[in-house]
């Protein structure tokens, strides 16, 4: 059986021992860091499936350690997830602009966030960024035949809007930024304003349901499931 492994990168030493107890009772490999620096070098070592992340810890802090995370090229489709005391919108704004996949007040019980690391851990297994046919609850891109349906109603889509929706589809656990958007729906070499995206969004929008495709201020943009 192959166990998936978690990182814990906290200066709380009781915190560590806490959610380490409760994570390997449910059969996951569990390994801690004490500060960011040591937890870089921790996941390089091992290459984590998730890596659960402190905000404030000393040298090295959490916003930071996320950002270098996520320049190291074995680590690009690992989970990164903040659990921190920090409720503030703009800590948890950071913490998406640093590239983490999701962030989580430390206050949460034990049971949630061990349902919760269990759901995160199976969109990441399901991630359709490699398939040309995702099936997401109702919804159902065929990307050979350029078919898009939800609830058994097909929708006849212009490229960009079919491009983006499938952009979004293809990493539902994912938050795509607008300079990502740009980048990979319309290209470097194409000249557009950041209104596009929002126009094409909206039409989304209108056409599969209001609360398909979540916003997040400030960031980007993510396909609910």
């Amino acid at each position: 059986m192959n166990r998936k492994k978690i990182l814990l990168i906290d200066d709380e030493q009781d915190i560590l021992e806490i959610i380490s107890y409760n994570l390997e009772k449910e059969g996951y490999q569990v390994f801690t860091a004490g500060n960011g620096n040591e937890g870089i070098a921790k996941a390089k070592e091992i290459l984590p499936d998730l890596i659960l992340l402190d905000v404030m810890m000393p040298e090295k802090d959490g916003i930071e350690t996320c950002q270098d995370l996520r320049k190291i090229k074995e680590l690009q489709k690992t989970l990164i997830v903040f659990l921190s005391a920090r409720s503030e919108e703009f800590s948890q704004l950071a913490g998406y602009q640093a590239g983490a996949n999701d962030y989580i007040v430390k206050l949460i019980k034990p049971k949630v966030l061990i349902s919760k690391v269990a759901a995160l851990l199976q969109l990441g297994a399901n991630s359709n960024e490699n398939s040309n046919y995702i099936e997401i609850g109702d919804l159902i891109i065929d990307k050979d035949n350029f078919k898009v349906s939800k609830a058994k109603e097909e929708f006849l889509l212009p490229k960009k809007e079919f491009d983006l929706l499938y952009l979004l589809a293809s990493n539902t656990e994912k938050v795509f930024k607008r300079e990502e958007i740009l980048e990979r729906v319309w290209g470097n070499d194409v000249i557009v304003g950041e209104r596009t995206i929002d126009v094409h969004i909206r039409r989304l929008r209108e056409k599969l349901g209001i609360n398909t495709i979540q916003t997040l201020k400030g960031i980007g943009y993510k396909l609910v499931v």
